[in-house]
């Protein structure tokens, strides 16, 4: 652990919360987990691959694309 590791784990608490629990409770009454459980992985599938990050290392792309990204610059680096 440390204090940028509980920042980032922070921040995504703050936006799960703010982005979809506060968001789904608000429009539904979900009856089941399964249907809560549905619609949370709908959201993180939004949240990694559509919804653009201000963050340090995404800098304005989705979490998928920065990862893409990061494994091609390391295969180009460490595999050649």
């Amino acid at each position: 652990n440390s204090p940028q590791t509980n920042g980032i784990c922070e921040r995504f608490h703050k936006t799960i919360l703010q982005e979809f629990y506060q968001v789904a409770f608000g429009k539904n009454l979900y009856t089941d987990l399964e249907s809560l459980q549905r619609d949370l992985d709908e959201w993180v599938m939004y949240y990694n691959e559509q919804r653009t990050h201000q963050g340090k290392m995404c800098s304005g792309r989705t979490p998928l694309v920065t990862l893409e990204d990061g494994k091609q610059i390391w295969e180009e680096k460490f595999v050649g």
